[in-house]
């Protein structure tokens, strides 16, 4: 047996994994962790990145760089020009990255779910009622970003950013492990709610969550990074246009991002729990368009 299927095995037990990944100082580590990672040491980055390869899938064959400064510059690399196409379509919203279908559907009188089995409230998560209102029977999509994914996201479609609150949280882990057993952990853990208005004035939410090693967001049209350090004003109104395939922003490890669109928008026959999506594949099809 290598190493890698050892470490491997050895994650894959559920009780092992949850105490090594949240029964530990998770603020405190996560801290550390964006310390570290910016450290621009060849010898820590290649220590950092031969390690991170041990317990993951790492694939660095898309980056378009091949060199890095350090090991938050790997995690947030850009791709290759040209691969993650964007679905034109005007009746077509995107994913605004790549991940996992961790649940979807359609917001049961302001209640969804993080799992089967597990639901959370709209509530709970968004933290504004009018904005509740708006997707209290709407449709959802879960997309959970593995440690080794491309860690940037993407305007969905075409429209208005309105506003950007943060709400300040935990950094529980966000693997299926921790959502089996932490109840509402996607309302426990520090996120961001980026309000979008489309063209035809629909309400087109993303909800960026942060987990441990990674309670940092960078959004680019605010120029500024959303962490547990961010002190003052939460709320950041803002009026910017963006363009379906626009990069957003980052988070700064993997983590998971909910996408809340219209009832009467309609979920891509793929789209479906445990299927792996790409940043620009159709995720909802609008069909009044």
């Amino acid at each position: 047996m290598t190493v890698k299927s050892l470490i491997a095995s050895l994650t894959e037990q559920e009780d092992l994994n949850f105490l090594l990944t949240n029964r530990v100082p998770r603020a405190a580590l996560t801290r550390f962790m964006g310390w570290f990672s910016k450290i621009e040491n060849p010898l820590v980055r290649d220590f950092s990145i031969g390690l991170w390869r041990l317990f993951s899938d790492l694939d660095l064959s898309e980056a378009k760089e091949t060199h890095f400064r350090s090991l938050h510059a790997c995690f947030v690399r850009e791709l290759k020009p040209g691969l993650r196409p964007v679905d034109l379509g005007p009746h077509v919203v995107v994913s605004p990255s790549d991940g996992i279908v961790g649940a979807c559907g359609t917001v049961r009188d302001g209640e969804l779910y993080q799992i089967k089995g597990a639901p959370y409230a709209l509530a709970d998560l968004l933290g504004d009622p009018a904005l509740v209102e708006q997707h209290r029977n709407g449709r959802y999509v879960t997309l959970r970003l593995t440690s080794s994914m491309y860690h940037r996201f993407h305007s969905p479609h075409d429209g208005r950013i309105e506003q950007v609150t943060l709400i300040h949280g935990d950094t529980w882990n966000v693997n299926p492990i921790a959502l089996k057993r932490i109840e509402r952990l996607f309302c426990k853990n520090e996120r961001a709610v980026i309000r979008t208005r489309l063209a035809g004035g629909e309400a087109l939410t993303l909800v960026p969550v942060a987990a441990i090693l990674v309670a940092s967001i960078r959004l680019h049209f605010l120029d500024r990074v959303l962490n547990a350090q961010t002190t003052g004003p939460t709320v950041f109104p803002c009026d910017v246009e963006v363009k379906k395939g626009d990069e957003l922003g980052w988070f700064e490890h993997g983590s998971t991002i909910i996408v809340l669109a219209p009832g009467h928008f309609e979920l891509c026959d793929h789209v479906q729990e445990g299927h792996r999506i790409r940043a620009g594949e159709p995720l909802f099809r609008n069909p009044l368009v």
